[in-house]
């Protein structure tokens, strides 16, 4: 049985009262390492993906800031959820590695932004790389990451 789509999933769930909820669980269910940062997807549309985290406990590290695992897991949901509703059907893909660079303290909630728009052929077979920011509270950019995905035709 085929999987739904992310895309049609979401929009679906985002018009119901805690839909958006919903669909993070359902996420968290499939990947439960997600589980552990409790995310909230907030938009999913071909070519933007947004998720938040709340600054709690179980996601700070020893100084009281979001731990920077916290926040590469967040990136990681983020440009997995829109490669996989951005890519053509013939397509798959797989995360290959991540490039971060912490900017500033992260000292609040914090929400991840992805936009990308790939103009990658249904026969493509290559590395691509997905820019993610994670910005706070203040809209000041705390962490960036480019995640390398390689993709490939489906067999």
């Amino acid at each position: 049985m085929k999987r739904p789509s992310p895309l049609a999933l979401f929009a679906t769930l985002s018009r119901l009262p805690l839909g958006r909820e919903l669909f993070s669980r359902g996420v968290c269910q499939t990947a439960p390492y997600f589980g552990s940062i409790r995310p909230l997807v907030t938009e999913l549309r071909v070519g933007r993906c947004e998720a938040r985290l709340a600054k709690r406990r179980a996601v700070q590290n020893h100084i009281g800031t979001v731990h920077a695992i916290a926040m590469c897991n967040l990136c990681e949901l983020v440009a997995g959820l829109l490669i996989e509703a951005t890519l053509p059907a013939s397509l798959r893909w797989i995360p290959k590695g991540m490039t971060v660079r912490y900017l500033r303290k992260a000292d609040t909630d914090l929400h991840a932004v992805l936009d990308w728009q790939p103009q990658l052929p249904a026969d493509f077979k290559g590395d691509v790389v997905l820019p993610v920011q994670v910005f706070d509270s203040r809209q000041q950019c705390v962490m960036e990451a480019d995640i390398s995905m390689y993709v490939s035709p489906r067999r």
